[in-house]
């Protein structure tokens, strides 16, 4: 009974170890993520590309194309991709930017409008300012800080930007012409065959998750956008097609991409129609079409197992979009699901039960499952 109390406390003292570092490392990592994002940025675009793109290799390998040959058509096929969606968007969007002026006076009027409407509210503002504005005889200073313009920013960020992406494209692909030589030596060099397997697994379930997830998702939002197309003609808005590969582009950022796909479309159906409430019909349709796509459309496709929790979802969300921008927004979720396959292979940690006595990790639900079917 000794020896199992003693055994118990020692696992109990390396359990609060391991949190201790858990926790140094979430307090870290913004910092570390944000300052090295050059470093670190274009290696994890690099993995997830990879995770995507490694089963359109391997099927060009099943068919007799070489392994190099292939991880480099699947390359082209990914820039091809990104090369006519930017073409569908932004070139009809080059030709809107001569209306944007009309549009904008038009909007303006129409706020102008409601404004009056409203003024009772601005009298109210206004007074309250008064109340605790300066003092009467003090002066206020306004201090100007001079900023650089956003040609001059654009300058600036260009070269790094072009940097990382073409470190990114070059790592996708010795990521993907490697995979063959990666899996070889993570699972036939190790000494143990139940390592072995349970690197399979791991692996195996990492990619079909992030994969599955991204290309079922890309098949949905295509559906999305073909539909904002359809409605787009309807209600004449000029570039159709802009507004359908906006609405497939948006609705991979989850919940900030419907919502500025539905800001848009009020912006221009303000500025384009003769009433307030004809021009928010466009935006309302569309937040009727997200909701039946995100309730029921994506659910009853996707299923449970790729069913995250809402909150992690956003707390996944608004992390990296904090230290990556819009590059962390659009990698956010598959990172989510990486790491969700990773602890239910490693095991679940018990924060709750390890505070009353149990046991930190537990073990995971799909490590179980498969050593059952073992069994």
């Amino acid at each position: 009974m000794g020896e199992y109390a003693l055994r118990r406390q020692q696992v109990r003292l390396q359990s609060s170890i391991v949190l201790l570092l858990m926790a140094g490392l979430v307090l870290a990592l913004p910092y570390i993520l944000t300052t090295g994002a050059v470093v670190v940025l274009p290696p994890i675009t690099a993995l997830v590309l990879s995770i995507v793109l490694s089963p359109l290799a391997d099927r060009l390998t099943r068919i007799g194309i070489p392994n190099m040959l292939a991880s480099f058509m699947a390359i082209l096929v990914m820039i091809g991709i990104i090369i006519v969606a930017l073409a569908v968007i932004l070139q009809p969007a080059f030709e809107m930017v001569d209306q944007v002026p009309a549009m904008a006076r038009e909007t303006a009027r129409r706020f102008a409008q409601l404004r009056e409407n409203f003024a009772w509210i601005s009298e109210f503002n206004r007074q309250i300012a008064h109340i605790g504005g300066p003092l009467v005889g003090q002066q206020t200073r306004v201090v100007a800080l001079a900023e650089p313009s956003v040609i001059e920013q654009l300058a600036l960020a260009t070269p790094s930007a072009a940097l990382e992406v073409l470190l990114t494209i070059l790592m996708t692909f010795f990521m993907i012409e490697s995979r063959i030589r990666m899996r070889r030596r993570l699972l036939v060099e190790r000494a143990n065959f139940s390592s072995s397997v349970r690197i399979a697994r791991v692996m195996r379930d990492v990619q079909d998750r992030v994969a599955s997830y991204i290309l079922t998702v890309a098949q949905i939002n295509l559906g999305v956008g073909l539909i904002v197309y359809a409605g787009a003609r309807y209600f004449g808005f000029s570039a159709p097609v802009m507004w359908g590969g906006l609405a497939f582009v948006l609705n991979f950022v989850p919940y900030m991409g419907p919502l500025t796909m539905a800001g848009l479309l009020a912006l221009v159906g303000l500025g384009t129609t003769n009433t307030v409430a004809q021009g928010l019909i466009p935006a309302l349709c569309f937040l009727v079409l997200h909701a039946t796509e995100a309730n029921l459309v994506t659910p009853s496709i996707l299923g449970v197992r790729f069913t995250l929790n809402p909150v992690s979802i956003l707390i996944s969300f608004s992390f990296f979009t904090w230290v990556w921008g819009v590059l962390g927004a659009l990698l956010s979720v598959p990172i989510l699901l990486t790491f969700s396959a990773l602890i239910d292979h490693l095991g679940r940690p018990n924060l709750v039960g390890f505070l009353f006595g149990e046991t930190l990790f537990e073990p995971g639900r799909l490590h179980d499952s498969d050593d059952a079917e073992t069994e």
